[in-house]
């Protein structure tokens, strides 16, 4: 059936994502917790026009399995993530899509479903698995935990960087959930905040969902004429963070993760800490990880949360997991959480200054491109991307794991991979001379996927 992508379950909610099928899939889910003996679920949706319908129909398929459900509104993902430790979870969004969208996602004890949980609900949808008897039918109930997620992210926060008092930082909510929590979370540790699209509203009047430079040019303005010291934008869930320096750049989002990971692993203790991340992640990672005594592992994009379950298997001590602009603060939880990575790095920043935290990064020339490709197409392509990219860079580091990854003995590499969500094939690359290294890779790309019509 092939419900599921890189981050759960997205489309349009009136043409994919309609109730019916949201219906469909939390009986499914409920089905399967119900085999393995878990009955109660925390259900919550962002701030989108059509949550409150398919958080009903959520509700509805849940219960209709035997599901016991508490209600906790509109929050931000991680939120939602927080409250279904001890319990599963659903939460209904889609991210930084358009309004237009939404999407499910599930959680089970902190985590978001793997590859295993997906397939096993995904055979049952296309199984149409019937209710549970009338009578083991669950109810629903409302439930709160805004308080106790803002107050944990406080209390962990604290352990890193120092007091930012006196620090302005500017956070532009995208008119999405971090509204309800970020600039709550910042102003408890001591930051001076001020707000752009603060107001939760399901059309993003403000600004698309997805903060990129081109959306978060107020933010950036603002940064830039000295209204703050920095500045973080969100997407519409939360669980994605951009960081503008005091000149109203955008800092790269792998000099973001970098930092973090090098911070991670210079406090932990452990005797072998590895950071995960995925392939298309810089190298300015690596150096700063193994700068600091620890390893990086690299899993497919979309799958951090079994790349971290299989770091750990393999004996390592996982301090901190992520790809750009998505982080897992792993000794907080073990869910992707935005509002917790700008409540560390801005004590970080308070602590060395943002100049002081990216003077030890090398930020090598860094691209991202994308090749249209049809979905039908992208397997055909892929394979015949396996042979002939390798042999338009010959001498290079073949990686096939994940996509195709090329690595050169100077450091620059590319690695080119299937889009999971939308109909394309994406180039990134990291190379000195980065511009024209990226057109030859893309011709290659173009090459292939031409091939297969």
């Amino acid at each position: 059936m092939d419900l599921f992508g890189t981050a759960g379950i997205r489309g349009s909610a009136t043409e994919r994502v309609t109730p019916g099928l949201v219906l469909d899939v939390a009986r499914a889910l409920g089905d399967h917790a119900r085999e393995a003996g878990d009955r109660e679920f925390v259900v919550g949706r962002d701030g989108r026009v059509t949550g409150p319908a398919l958080a009903a129909a959520a509700e509805a398929g849940l219960e209709s399995a035997g599901a016991e459900v508490r209600r906790l509104g509109q929050v931000p993902t991680p939120a939602l993530a927080f409250a279904s430790r001890g319990r599963r979870g659903v939460m209904l969004t889609a991210s930084h899509n358009p309004p237009t969208d939404n999407g499910v996602k599930a959680f089970v004890d902190g985590v978001e479903h793997g590859e295993a949980a997906e397939t096993a609900v995904e055979e049952r949808v296309g199984a149409d698995v019937s209710p549970a008897d009338w009578d083991e039918w669950g109810d629903g109930a409302d439930e709160g935990v805004l308080d106790a997620y803002r107050s944990a992210v406080v209390e962990y926060a604290r352990a890193f960087g120092a007091d930012p008092e006196g620090v302005r930082v500017a956070v532009d909510c995208g008119n999405g959930m971090s509204a309800v929590a970020t600039p709550q979370v910042l102003r408890e540790l001591g930051a001076d905040v001020v707000t752009l699209n603060a107001t939760v509203d399901g059309h993003f009047p403000g600004r698309e969902s997805k903060p990129t430079p081109e959306s978060l040019a107020d933010l950036r303005e603002f940064v830039r004429e000295g209204a703050a010291d920095f500045g973080i934008g969100h997407d519409g869930d939360s669980d994605r963070i951009v960081v503008v320096d005091g000149d109203g750049e955008v800092v790269h989002e792998d000099t973001v993760l970098a930092i973090l990971a090098e911070r991670y692993v210079r406090a932990s203790d452990a005797a072998d800490p590895v950071v995960v991340t995925t392939p298309n992640a810089s190298g300015r990672i690596d150096e700063r990880v193994e700068a600091a005594g620890g390893r990086v592992e690299r899993v497919a994009l979309g799958y951090l949360h079994d790349g971290i379950a299989a770091a750990r298997d393999a004996g390592g001590d996982v301090v901190f997991a992520a790809e750009p602009w998505k982080h897992v603060h792993t000794a907080f939880g073990d869910w992707i959480d935005a509002v917790a990575s700008a409540a560390v790095f801005t004590r970080l920043v308070a602590d060395e200054g943002l100049d002081g935290l990216r003077e030890p990064v090398t930020e090598r020339p860094y691209r991202k491109v994308s090749v249209e490709c049809p979905d039908d197409d992208k397997a055909a392509a892929m394979e015949r991307l396996a042979e002939t990219l390798p042999a338009a860079f010959p001498g290079a580091e073949v990686d096939s794991e994940y996509g195709v990854r090329l690595s050169f003995g100077d450091g620059s590499w590319t690695l080119v991979r299937p889009s999971g969500t939308e109909p394309y094939v994406r180039v990134y690359a990291e190379h000195d001379e980065v511009d024209p290294f990226v057109e030859e890779v893309a011709g290659v790309v173009e090459a292939a996927v031409e091939a297969v019509d």
